[in-house]
């Protein structure tokens, strides 16, 4: 029945129908417990998480955003120009619950990717962007770049696009034990990448060197912790995670980088 449903159903709708499941079945789980800052709703618990490590109270039931997710929002309406002011804005592999806000927001000149087709507006490989440099005042990347065969050519990409004086927002898998990100050739079935760097599709695993990498893309770059600027309350409430998978490295692209490199 399954394989059916996935030949004659388009990967585009049986995520829509998907997406109106969770609706649907979201009610069962409403309560005051916990509250998602994407969708507005509160539940009495969270959906678990994970293939390595399963995270209790990971995923809002209605909306589907998770703890990185939720803090991105947190810090995009209060940290930045995104939902204010008319910007144009980069955003790679949207997260349905994030995508619904800023498709909506009449500010921005909003341009969403992915390299698959049936998870965006447009079809974009982040290893060859097909726009002129300095096209965009924000980027949004969030955890793509353990999933890029080439990372580096990634990242300049990155900077490429972005305009002098412009924001990217990266966030990935960090292993916090980790001072060095992990690549082996060794990694080279779901089973054995699951086994390296505890995620069957992931080509790394980034270490606390992340920004070091970034910086050699020309970037410069802040590691921002901001679920716990928010407090323990609101992190708790809102389940913003610990810290692997939430930190935010803010890059920005200096005028004098952009004329020099």
């Amino acid at each position: 029945m399954k394989k059916l449903y996935k030949k004659y159903v388009s990967e585009r709708k049986r995520n829509e129908y998907r997406v109106l499941f969770n609706k649907i079945t979201s009610i069962a789980s409403r309560g005051n417990t916990f509250h998602c800052n994407c969708c507005g709703k509160s539940f009495r618990k969270f959906k678990s998480k994970g293939t390595d490590t399963i995270r209790a109270n990971a995923e809002c039931p209605y909306c589907g955003s998770l703890e990185r997710t939720r803090v991105l929002l947190f810090y995009i309406e209060n940290e930045t120009k995104i939902l204010t002011d008319p910007v144009r804005l980069l955003h790679f592999a949207p997260e349905f619950s994030l995508y619904a806000i800023l498709k909506q927001a009449k500010n921005l000149n909003y341009l969403n990717v992915d390299i698959n087709p049936n998870l965006a507006d447009f079809q974009m490989d982040i290893m060859d962007i097909p726009c002129s440099d300095e096209s965009f005042d924000y980027i949004i990347c969030s955890h793509v770049l353990g999933h890029v065969p080439d990372e580096k050519k990634a990242i300049k990409e990155l900077y490429r696009v972005l305009a002098a004086g412009g924001t990217a927002l990266i966030m990935t898998l960090i292993d916090l034990d980790n001072p060095q990100t992990l690549e082996t050739e060794a990694a080279d079935t779901p089973e054995k990448r699951l086994h390296y760097y505890t995620e069957p599709d992931l080509l790394r695993l980034h270490g606390t060197d992340f920004n070091k990498r970034l910086e050699e893309g020309g970037f410069e770059v802040e590691v921002i912790d901001y679920a716990s600027q928010l407090g323990e309350e609101k992190k708790k409430t809102c389940s913003l995670g610990n810290g692997k998978r939430e930190l935010i490295f803010k890059c920005t692209k200096s005028h004098f980088n952009s004329v020099h490199l």
